[in-house]
């Protein structure tokens, strides 16, 4: 049986929460998908990550305790400008989704999201999404 496809490279995903419990379960979701995730428990440990690895795509949460997620957002635009980055939040933060989207971001998800939803915007954000 193989364990992979080869045919499909993995997609590089950095995934910037302070929530460890939310960080763990993803990212075990996300690698049964074909996903690699390197986590970051802080704006700043992800801007850490970015600067020594190159990624297809960021999971970036908008309220974390070290750092706000705009500002990461705003780092992180500057480190790698074309880095997809995908918003999420679980406080209802529609004028952050706007002011994250006006800031470059590639979309915002609320949490919880359905794990379908986000690979779907994952593949998008990378140019694999199939649609256009």
């Amino acid at each position: 049986m193989p364990s992979s496809k080869p045919s499909e490279p993995f997609i590089r995903l950095l995934l910037i929460d302070d929530e460890t419990v939310f960080v763990e379960v993803l990212a075990k979701r996300l690698s049964r998908r074909g996903i690699e995730v390197e986590k970051a428990y802080s704006g700043g440990q992800g801007i850490q990550l970015l600067r020594k690895q190159d990624f297809d795509v960021a999971l970036l949460d908008l309220k974390m305790v070290d750092m706000d997620g705009m500002e990461v957002l705003r780092v992180l635009k500057l480190v790698a400008p074309d880095l997809p980055v995908i918003l999420i939040s679980g406080h209802g933060a529609d004028d952050a989704a706007r002011q994250g989207q006006a800031a470059g971001a590639f979309d915002f998800l609320a949490k919880p999201c359905d794990l379908d939803l986000l690979i779907e915007k994952i593949h998008a954000a990378v140019g694999r999404g199939g649609g256009g």
